[in-house]
């Protein structure tokens, strides 16, 4: 299980810090106001389900998750929101299902075709094929995709991922770069796998179990037997 407490503790502290971190980076990004955090910690407890009750995110009746990962990130759960969003999200869908070059489709045979790889790798594998061109939501990829490699992650009985102000420079600045790729250019065919590998590494490198709650005894929560 999350240890919620502790992701919203983290994304607070991010937030108190991102003035300064914003100057810092190559893509200014949007302020994190505390809309935004609750619905990411919306997100994360949406993530905590899906792993508690051992549904697997990449089966086909269940890919519907992702698209409510990602109305999650823009609206929370607020139905006034939603409404107001309908025909945004309905584009989404849309997009999701039918994109050319992309869409779920290309994530699926992705994740399907590197399912022996490590959870570290299969994670930064997802979130490269979700924010390069075309990307999988027509908004949120980056804060979609970090709900993504989070389940990924917690599944397979490892931290979630959460961004903290000492790493944010470090895995924004390549996520950008890998907004501005095209899946299949030449470009990707070099710049794609060194920064699924660099991912992969930052992921491992900075996974911290106190965003895991552990046990009496002190160990993890038993991982999912499937």
């Amino acid at each position: 299980m999350l240890d919620l407490e502790a992701i919203e503790a983290t994304l607070r502290d991010l937030q108190s810090h991102f003035g300064e971190i914003n100057k810092l980076l190559k893509s200014r990004r949007d302020a994190i106001d505390d809309g935004l955090i609750a619905n990411m910690m919306t997100g994360y407890e949406l993530v905590d389900s899906l792993v508690t009750r051992q549904l697997d995110l990449f089966a086909m009746g269940n890919l519907k998750l992702f698209l409510e990962m990602n109305a999650v990130v823009l609206c929370g759960r607020d139905e006034q929101g939603r409404r107001q969003a309908a025909s945004h999200l309905a584009a989404t869908e849309q997009r999701f299902y039918e994109q050319e070059d992309g869409g779920i489709r290309d994530i699926v045979e992705w994740h399907i075709l590197h399912r022996a790889k490590s959870p570290w790798e299969r994670a930064a594998g997802v979130y490269v094929r979700m924010l390069s061109e075309p990307e999988l939501f027509i908004e949120d990829n980056h804060r979609t995709g970090a709900l993504v490699m989070s389940y990924i992650l917690a599944r397979e009985g490892r931290p979630p991922f959460v961004l903290t102000a000492a790493d944010a420079k470090a895995y924004l600045d390549p996520s950008t770069l890998i907004t501005e790729t095209r899946k299949h250019s030449l470009v990707a065919v070099f710049r794609l796998p060194k920064i699924k590998r660099y991912f992969a590494k930052f992921l491992k490198k900075h996974a911290d179990r106190k965003y895991l709650i552990t046990t009496p005894t002190g160990g993890a929560v038993p991982r999912p037997t499937n």
